[in-house]
């Protein structure tokens, strides 16, 4: 069924790792922090060491993307030794549980669908999760505000801000037309503006998150990723602040606002004039 077979190196690598980690939790001789960890004293590592795999891939640095994923794989088999000492499940039934999905959702590759184009294995992908959520609700009909109440509870908030929109616009819950966004995000922008001057700073917090959900919206609506685009900034803005540094001559508290404005502007055109010269290889 498969025409990559994992090789005996591959799964003598995985059982390798498999009796590290429970030697590090045997009472006898293991390691005093991991065997006071719980999956719940775990879970901000889970987070840590995703974002710090997504961080090597964006980097393209396959040496410290290996590394990543061996941190973010460790994470795996710990959640699953310490479920396997309570009896709950292991690491086989996680395997097993992800390679049933799999085969389940992709009846394309292996069963008799027909597909044509990314779009209609999509179709289908969401169509089965709606069949799998039926049949374990005993309803007709799945409601689809415990899934999105997953999302937000359990993704980083712009993340889940994206799902949320997707998922309700799919059932038509929707605008008809991008024009109707962008009135909506106007009209949060002032709502927020009222709010601000209000001085309540639980309204204010409310409607900055309209503002930002609806943002998110306007993104989904052109095809653009608001998570990716943050990110992006972030490293400008961290790129930019290290050179405006460097060509400081004082302490930067001693800066005036509009010398860093000029600073700030140098440093842009500096960039601009690097990102504009073409490249040796060209």
């Amino acid at each position: 069924m498969s025409n990559a077979p994992a090789s005996t190196d591959v799964l003598e690598a995985l059982q390798h790792l498999i009796e590290v980690v429970a030697q590090l939790r045997s009472p006898e001789g293991g390691c005093p922090w991991d065997l006071a960890q719980t999956p719940e004293s775990l879970m901000p590592y889970i987070i840590e060491e995703a974002y710090e795999t997504v961080d090597a891939i964006r980097q393209g640095q396959p040496e410290a993307i290996a590394d990543e994923l061996g941190d973010l794989l460790l994470q795996v088999v710990l959640q699953a030794q310490i479920a396997q000492e309570h009896g709950q499940f292991d690491l086989k039934d996680v395997a097993q549980a992800i390679t049933e999905k799999l085969i389940r959702r992709h009846p394309h590759v292996f069963g008799e669908v027909q597909v044509d184009g990314v779009d209609e294995v999509h179709r289908n992908w969401e169509q089965i999760k709606t069949t799998e959520e039926q049949e374990k609700s005993d309803s007709a009909i799945a409601r689809l505000s415990p899934r999105l109440s997953r999302y937000a509870r359990s993704l980083p908030p712009i993340v889940a801000s994206m799902k949320i929109s997707k998922k309700a616009a799919a059932v038509g819950f929707e605008w008809d037309t991008v024009d109707g966004v962008w009135d909506k995000f106007r009209e949060e922008l002032d709502e927020l503006h009222e709010a601000i001057a209000s001085g309540d700073q639980a309204h204010q917090q409310d409607e900055l998150g309209d503002v930002l959900f609806t943002l998110i919206n306007l993104a989904r609506w052109y095809d653009l990723d608001p998570s990716v685009a943050l990110a992006d900034t972030n490293h400008r803005f961290v790129q930019r602040f290290s050179m405006l540094e460097a060509a400081s001559d004082r302490p930067l508290q001693d800066y005036s606002l509009a010398e860093f404005e000029h600073l700030w502007q140098q440093v842009k055109a500096q960039l601009a004039q690097a990102a504009s010269q073409p490249h040796e290889n060209e």
